[in-house]
């Protein structure tokens, strides 16, 4: 008979299944063995409980796998829920919210309290041992303020906006990281900053992390998003692109709009010194597990070749 240890019952087929995929793994485990990965996690995946359950597991997986993941998060759509319950408008310049001091208290408020503590959570129930920190702490993301030129609305003339406390990143500390990594924590950071002026700044999630990465000389970025990633011109997903490939792509217009300012920032996260960048669809269950640990990956990926 049997013993019962605590686990369900399977078919002998599924089983044999189970093990050939965790086979499989292996190779792409032994790749990441020891080396950093940082993950912008965003989207509309951060709403949901259940993805957002299955993200919090595949980090504790990645970290039990001697990966060493950095998470970085978004949340706009969080931030613009709470200012609209506060009656504070929100006006956005060039695709950025112009953030003056009561839409600055309300963005530190929700990114490195509410959303930040979320997910530290939802990776300690799974396991884990995150711990949650923002740009600010041991000065880890130097910025200043961004300026941010846009045409006029009756010319194509160009002139600077004050886009308020958002800023861009002049130096980055990745010490505290690098101490965490060491003491077998999961960081999770959310994206501010500070000025030498000891001031408080936002900054794009998506430059937050591609800062880091570089500095960190990261194997991996990985944005989650809510795309698959870059589209040909029949919409299917192009897998692969090299640095090359992807400027000939913006050029003949098969990548446009809010994705090609996604694409410059990758070109030059990669040519700062991190392997390769992947878009990813973060709305897919799994989707960094697939990417890391399968042969065909979940996105499109800018940079060195998945099999090389």
């Amino acid at each position: 008979m049997p013993k019962d240890n605590g686990k369900p019952h399977k078919q002998p087929g599924a089983a044999v299944s189970e093990a050939a995929i965790l086979s499989k793994a292996l190779p792409y485990m032994q790749r990441y063995d020891s080396a950093t990965v940082v993950v912008k996690y965003g989207g509309h995946a951060m709403g949901d409980p259940e993805l957002s359950t299955s993200f919090a597991r595949d980090i504790v997986l990645l970290k039990q796998s001697g990966v060493n993941p950095v998470v970085v998060h978004g949340g706009g759509p969080q931030i613009g829920a709470v200012l609209d319950k506060l009656g504070i408008r929100s006006e956005f310049k060039g695709g950025l919210r112009v953030t003056d001091q009561d839409t600055m208290d309300v963005v530190e408020m929700v990114l490195a309290g509410s959303i930040n503590k979320q997910i530290v959570a939802a990776i300690n129930k799974q396991g884990g041992k995150a711990v949650g920190i923002s740009g600010k702490d041991a000065n880890l993301m130097t910025v200043r303020k961004l300026e941010k030129q846009l045409a006029g609305p009756d010319s194509n003339l160009m002139k600077v906006v004050d886009l308020g406390f958002v800023g861009e990143p002049t130096k980055v500390d990745p010490h505290i990281i690098e101490v965490m990594i060491a003491s077998d924590l999961i960081p999770v950071i959310a994206p501010l900053g500070v000025s030498r002026e000891g001031l408080t700044y936002n900054i794009n999630a998506d430059t937050f992390a591609g800062e880091l990465a570089a500095k960190m000389l990261a194997k991996r970025l990985l944005l989650l998003t809510d795309v698959e990633g870059v589209l040909d011109k029949k919409g299917k997903l192009i897998e692969q692109l090299t640095i090359e490939q992807a400027r000939a792509l913006i050029e003949d217009g098969t990548i446009k709009g809010g994705m090609i300012p996604k694409i410059d920032s990758c070109i030059c996260v990669v040519q700062n010194g991190v392997e390769a960048v992947v878009i990813i669809n973060g709305l897919k269950p799994h989707a960094v597990l697939l990417e890391l640990f399968t042969e065909h990956g979940a996105g499109t990926l800018l940079g060195s070749a998945r099999d090389d």
